[in-house]
């Protein structure tokens, strides 16, 4: 399981979760960028190698299927890689899944943070001294800890959590597990938390991804209420150059909010991917006509808004992609990408509604 050292420059990456949506993209930028990245990844049904497929022949890339709960492999993968630093991404993260199943998420999001930071500490501890002092553990977290905004104001880093879901409320406890761990033992621990990503390889349950796939096979496309829940959009590539930023020269125990600035209602989300789809793949009729309103699902946020003032002045991070020039390259992937899509939409997600409640049973 664990890989040799290498011999290239640059930082050493173990990071958690990289089969999944935003973990590939930091583990494709990390090899880009001149690193040796470690990837732990348990292959949920969320987690495909295929996203990591630009990087499997690289010497300076290593995977290994590891459940974070499992003590004794993440004990082994930090003992044989050595790593610079840690880019915790590893979650359950759907809001409509944790609704009907909330245990994975208590047990990845929360117990898996926890055997996370009890290894790398083991680990830091037992380092030299100099390595110690530049070793850093980012966990990345969701703007929804934070809860409802109103039609004002921004999250900042300032901002009191109020979960909802299961989810967000299993996040905002990893948070805390991880600030707890930089107060009470000195680890070296950071925190991100960001907005809606979106982008190529993305989980077809997602909105964008849904809607593109959905428009393309002539399915409804579902839009949860009216429309009018507000979501700002950060492409997943930004992401990642944020997450490097972060973990490399962020301040220790300090949090950083990761948005586009690019606010927009979900119906106007799926409308300007119809549009798009209008352009580049036309049909007999309009595809904005295949949207449908469904109920909202329990607990919905109405908006979510990152300043990202503090990344943006202390690091120097800016988002590259507008939402308009993001989502064209969004939709273009995926039309040239069927490869990658098709057996997802084939064998695990066929694009059905998740987030009903499971009815106890007494």
């Amino acid at each position: 399981m664990t890989p040799p050292r290498s011999s290239s420059e640059g930082s050493r990456i173990l990071v958690t979760g990289g089969a999944g949506f935003i973990g590939s993209a930091v583990c494709r930028y990390l090899i880009g960028a001149g690193g040796a990245v470690l990837n732990l990844d348990k292959l949920t049904y969320a987690g495909n190698l295929n996203s990591l497929r630009p990087i499997e022949n690289s010497r300076h890339y290593w995977f290994a299927q590891v459940d974070i709960c499992d003590r004794a492999a993440v004990a082994e993968a930090f003992d044989g890689f050595r790593p610079d630093r840690v880019i915790h991404l590893a979650a359950e993260s759907h809001v409509d899944r944790s609704i009907s199943a909330a245990s994975d998420f208590i047990d990845t999001n929360i117990v898996g943070t926890f055997v996370m930071l009890e290894a790398a500490r083991t680990y830091w501890s037992s380092i030299a001294t100099e390595r110690m002092e530049a070793f850093r553990f980012l966990h990345v977290s969701t703007d929804e800890v934070y809860g409802s905004l109103g039609p004002n104001g921004l999250f900042t880093e300032e901002t009191a959590y109020d979960p909802s879901s299961p989810y967000s409320s299993s996040k905002a406890a990893a948070d805390h597990l991880v600030s707890a761990w930089a107060r009470t033992y000195g680890f070296p621990g950071l925190i991100s938390n960001c907005s809606n990503n979106y982008g190529p390889f993305h989980f077809p349950e997602k909105l964008v991804p849904l809607v593109i796939l959905n428009a393309l096979h002539g399915k409804p496309l579902p839009v949860y209420g009216k429309g009018e829940n507000v979501r700002d959009w950060l492409y997943v590539d930004d992401h990642a150059r944020a997450l490097d930023m972060i973990a490399a020269n962020g301040r220790i125990g300090e949090k950083y909010n990761v948005g586009g600035r690019s606010e927009r209602r979900n119906i106007d989300v799926v409308r300007t991917i119809c549009a798009i789809l209008d352009r580049l793949r036309p049909q007999a009729a309009p595809h904005e006509q295949l949207i449908t309103f469904v109920t909202d699902r329990p607990g919905h946020d109405l908006r979510y808004a990152i300043d990202a003032t503090k990344l943006e002045t202390e690091l120097g991070w800016r988002a590259e992609e507008t939402f308009e020039t993001g989502i064209e390259k969004t939709v273009r992937w995926y039309l040239d990408n069927e490869w990658w899509w098709r057996p997802l939409r084939d064998k695990v997600y066929a694009g059905e509604r998740l987030g009903l409640p499971v009815a106890t049973v007494s």
